[in-house]
């Protein structure tokens, strides 16, 4: 009896040792082709274009926030900036990627650990480059592996653009408070065209917000190419918008007084931003270029076939078009 007990439990040890194997295999095996597939996925990582087969490797809500990013306008992106979360490869060079190990934190999510360093274009490496290290976040859907976050800058880039669609909702409506409640006191021309000098900020996300700057209204008559200035003025002041159904409206505005009043009633309005506002509003030439970016913008916008633009008197001043 005491025999039959033990080849019992060395065949239970025996299928123990076997079934430990192969756990160990398939985990080896697991993380293996994780490795494989993190290293098809960094060739997918968005460099200064979105590959339209992008989407088959990225999970929906990571592609979507990125094809709407590389979708903005340049002005409205910063330049692209926000780039260099996801690509480090510039200027002559790109990236070239390494899998140095996977960690599978769940049964559909993994994290690859990459080594990136910059390989010029004729194939060789930099060597004065540093190798930086980045994690690429792995989900898996349907079955396949996608990439769903890197350096977990998702979330940095859906604010990026809730900011930017916000700040443009602001300006937009100080914009139209501006055409509709002010231009119309002006001599009026063709179009009527606002450049906003914005000195602060109160309250940006919140339902009432407080936005203290230099408003200007300018009106043009186009004579071929050129958009002469009929009419225009400087109104500083807070304006305040109140944000209903996600769209912002202005609901006041408290302007600076006119002569000996101007100063007092700004310290009064602008607050502890008054200093900020003062220096910008006695740059002369940072009002110029500020006027300048936001005219060649309108005039992009809505595909207006001009090139400079004139005050009476002065010569005519080149727009700067993309």
């Amino acid at each position: 009896m005491e025999k039959k007990k033990n080849i019992q439990f060395a065949t239970i040890g025996f299928f123990g040792m076997i079934l430990a194997a192969m756990l160990t295999l398939a985990c080896t095996s697991t993380e293996e082709k994780l490795r494989q597939r993190a290293a098809e996925l960094c060739e997918y990582i968005p460099g200064h274009g979105l590959k339209e087969q992008s989407k088959d490797f990225m999970t929906p809500e990571f592609y979507a926030v990125l094809d709407t990013l590389f979708n903005l306008p340049e002005h409205e992106a910063m330049d692209h900036e926000w780039l260099h979360y996801f690509t480090t490869g510039n200027g002559g060079t790109t990236s070239d990627y390494e899998v140095v190990g996977v960690e599978l934190t769940d049964d559909t999510h993994a994290i690859a650990t990459i080594n990136v360093r910059q390989k010029r274009e004729d194939g060789s490496f930099d060597e004065s480059s540093d190798v930086e290290q980045h994690l690429l976040f792995m989900e898996q859907l349907g079955g396949k592996w996608l990439m769903a976050d890197f350096d977990e800058h998702l979330q940095d880039c859906i604010n990026q653009i809730n900011t930017n669609r916000r700040e443009q909702a602001l300006r937009d409506a100080i914009s139209r408070y501006l055409v509709e409640e002010v231009g119309v006191h002006y001599l009026q021309g063709e179009l009527c065209v606002p450049s906003l000098m914005i000195a602060a900020e109160e309250g940006f996300d919140s339902v009432e917000t407080r936005i203290y700057g230099d408003f200007w209204v300018f009106w043009y008559n186009q004579v071929g190419d050129t958009l002469k200035t009929v009419s225009g003025g400087s109104h500083p002041g807070r304006m305040t918008l109140l944000t209903q159904d996600g769209t912002p409206k202005v609901t006041a505005f408290d302007q600076a007084a006119d002569g000996s009043a101007f100063t007092p009633s700004a310290k009064r309005i602008f607050g502890e931003h008054y200093d900020l506002f003062s220096q910008m509003y006695s740059n002369a030439d940072v009002r110029e270029a500020v006027r300048q970016e936001q005219l060649s913008d309108y005039v992009s916008q809505h595909n207006i076939n001009a090139h400079f633009y004139q005050d009476y008197g002065w010569a005519p001043k080149e727009l700067t078009l993309e």
